[in-house]
């Protein structure tokens, strides 16, 4: 009864969306109806003079305006690209099971079947239609008979059921029996979509919506930018008087399909759901600490799926609330579904690259993948390397000289450097101002990047350090420039997402501080000083990132001493930490 009831209320929505668009037509149509009155009822002798004459020609201009402008509205509603979620297609021959399972549970929830299945390198799972004849036709200019194949294609497709969208995390963290817990209320979803009133009413939003976009983007030429703005005020008209019906159309499909799925897997469907905040939690820590310094490197982790277990397991391990979660491990993974889980992670990988750093599309010298071996050295070392070079270039560009005076002969790149700056000011010594070579373009970038104003600074010298810092990442991201978008216009579903520049979709991170620039930066100074000095160790924590490891164990608590030197210039926290660990902050460490 439950189910009934959601898809006559999503069904009445949907109607309501219809009738709107009816309405529209109407309008459209009406001052042709009136003028077809008008040149009727003169030869007929209904209506005749010279006002009626006048009303006439007044009428029928107005009428051919008005369809002239419909016209021009409907093929730019009919030939906008609606957003397609960037995914993994995964074909029934490389996952026969994965298949079979969807195939199984949607003649249990009595549905249509999804048409296809596709990883998104996220934590959630959805349908999604990908009907819409705009999405069929090629993404470049074709031959006649390509064009012809697209549009046979497109209305074959008109009737097929949505795509199974499946979160790439769940099927590496999650077991067999907990993933189909999960996908039942979406794969129950594939029955109301195939009303036709319901879909009808969702391809005719989503033109709108993608109306909306395409009217949004920059056009040449007077003309073209007059038509788009029209069809820009019509469409975001109709959108605003569909969306209420819209969303409560959606509401009514996700409880008919919730309701349906209630006779599957039930009781295993609650644990399944903690299984997914857990993934979640695991995924949002593994990108933002494991990640993104590989990203920023040119490396990206090509197993970033197998690493969500381990930071889960490794949380597991920690967490005492947690300690259930690790008896399951040993029941079949959902991966165990796909024939070669290894080469779908690592497509996985590369497009989380894509979607939330921008990365180029294909491998390179510059973007090469690199496994959890070698994560540590060709990731940790190099990044605090890079860092440790910058920052010491800057303090050059800045003239600082060692401590020993202006004749002592330079010891290299001293840790002692460093923290001698940034701890002792003369009184009589004015603030050390950036060099004069820095350009005001890079400064205003940087400026995006360390806001010295809400950030607590050791002293003047310490803020002038961490403008140069900004400016000096400023030039090298500029200097890299746009991200490439060959490799990606091939035609499929997600190609025009590419083709905008819109990279990254989803950034993961705000720009840091100027206090989280300058801290990174020492950091990265006293764990090659330990690495060069004290024999120890770039590594690897599953759930904080990059670790210096310090007889093997994880040096945790470096962190504050090296802000208690950047907020306040007290340096006797790290030196104490230094003195104790061995480490000789004299000694000149090698940089990249």
């Amino acid at each position: 009864m439950g189910v009934e009831v959601g898809v006559q209320a999503a069904r009445s929505r949907a109607l309501a969306v219809l009738r709107i668009r009816s309405r529209a037509l109407a309008v459209a149509l009406l001052p042709a109806a009136v003028a077809v009155v008008l040149l009727v009822g003169g030869p007929t002798g209904h209506l005749v003079g010279g006002a009626w004459g006048t009303a006439r020609w007044v009428v029928s201009v107005l009428a051919v305006l008005v369809l002239l402008a419909a016209a021009a509205i409907a093929v730019v509603v009919s030939r906008a690209r609606p957003a397609v979620s960037p995914t993994v297609p995964i074909v029934e021959s490389s996952a026969p099971d994965l298949y079979r399972m969807v195939r199984d549970l949607a003649d249990r929830l009595d549905v249509p079947v999804p048409s296809a299945i596709a990883l998104t390198p996220d934590c959630d799972s959805w349908l999604e239609d990908r009907t819409h004849p705009a999405q069929n036709r090629p993404a470049r200019r074709g031959s006649r008979l390509a064009a012809l194949r697209a549009h046979r294609h497109g209305h074959r497709r008109s009737t097929a059921t949505p795509v199974l969208v499946i979160g790439s995390p769940f099927l590496w963290w999650m077991r067999v029996g907990e993933l189909r817990a999960v996908l039942a209320p979406v794969v129950a979803g594939t029955g109301p979509s195939a009303h036709p009133d319901i879909a009808a009413a969702r391809r005719f939003v989503r033109g709108l919506d993608a109306a909306v976009a395409e009217t949004s983007a920059p056009a040449r030429g007077p003309l073209v930018r007059t038509v788009l703005g029209v069809a820009g005020w019509v469409t975001r008209l109709l959108l605003r008087s569909c969306r209420g019906h819209a969303a409560e159309m959606e509401r009514g499909v996700a409880a008919a399909a919730a309701e349906r799925a209630q006779a599957v897997d039930y009781g295993l469907r609650i644990v399944a759901q903690e299984q997914v905040g857990l993934a979640y939690a695991g995924w949002d820590r593994l990108l933002t600490r494991v990640a993104v310094p590989a990203w920023r490197m040119g490396r990206w982790p090509s197993r970033l799926d197998a690493g969500v277990v381990a930071a889960l397991t490794e949380l597991s391990r920690r967490d005492r609330l947690a300690e259930g979660f690790t008896s399951r491990l040993g029941e079949r993974p959902a991966c165990d579904l796909l024939e070669e889980p290894g080469t779908v992670d690592e497509a996985a990988s590369l497009l989380a690259a894509r979607l939330f750093h921008g990365g180029p599309a294909e491998r390179g010298p510059d973007w090469a993948p690199v496994n959890w071996q070698e994560y540590p050295e060709e990731v940790v070392d190099r990044t605090w390397r890079t860092d440790a070079a910058r920052l010491h270039r800057v303090l050059d560009a800045q003239g600082v000289r060692p401590a020993q005076g202006p004749a002592a002969p330079d010891p290299g790149p001293t840790l002692s450097r460093v923290l001698d700056h940034m701890t002792t000011v003369p009184a009589d010594s004015p603030a050390v101002a950036p060099p004069p070579h820095e350009d005001t373009a890079a400064a205003g970038a940087a400026g995006d990047i360390g806001d010295e104003d809400e950030d607590p600074l050791g002293n003047e010298r310490t803020a002038a350090l961490v403008a140069a810092l900004s400016a000096e990442i400023a030039r090298e991201e500029a200097a890299v420039g746009p991200v490439p978008a060959s490799g990606v216009e091939q035609g499929g579903p997600d190609s025009a997402l590419w083709a905008d520049g819109m990279l990254p979709l989803f950034p993961l991170q705000p720009p840091r501080t100027g206090r989280e620039l300058l801290a990174d930066h020492v950091t990265a100074m006293v764990c090659c000083a330990a690495m060069d000095t004290a024999g120890a160790l770039p590594g690897l924590d599953w759930l904080d990132g990059p670790a210096l490891l310090v007889d093997g164990e994880r040096a945790a608590d470096l962190g504050p001493r090296v802000l208690a030197l950047i907020e306040s210039g007290d340096p006797a926290p790290l030196r104490t930490w230094l003195h104790r660990t061995g480490v000789r902050p004299e000694k000149p460490v090698r940089l990249v």
